[in-house]
């Protein structure tokens, strides 16, 4: 949310945040709901725990992602959108119809 960052357009501070090739299916799938870890993992094909791991804390980082832990045993932990991640949901939904537009056949 907060950066230190200087940007030299408004694209280049959007991709630094939900660039990459895990982010954008990370904020899909926790815009469709809450999420635990494993839930996730078993969701994006490919994707290692620690890269999962590693995106997760760069998203909560960021403001995007809220990570909730809960007091039991086994530890419990929810991966939610925050309000502001929530924002992105636009933005989601269009890359969304467009890939629908580019997988169909030419």
């Amino acid at each position: 949310m907060t950066s230190n960052q200087q940007y030299f357009c408004p694209v280049t501070a959007a991709i630094s945040v939900i660039g990459g090739k895990w982010k954008s299916i990370i904020m899909w799938i926790l815009f469709q709901g809450t999420r635990r870890f494993g839930e996730m993992k078993k969701m994006i094909p490919g994707i290692t725990s620690k890269m999962l791991t590693q995106q997760l804390r760069e998203l909560e980082k960021d403001g995007i992602v809220n990570r909730k832990v809960y007091p039991v045993v086994p530890p419990k932990v929810e991966y939610s959108l925050t309000d502001y991640g929530r924002t992105l949901g636009p933005v989601l939904k269009a890359i969304a119809a467009w890939g629908n537009i580019h997988m169909k056949p030419q």
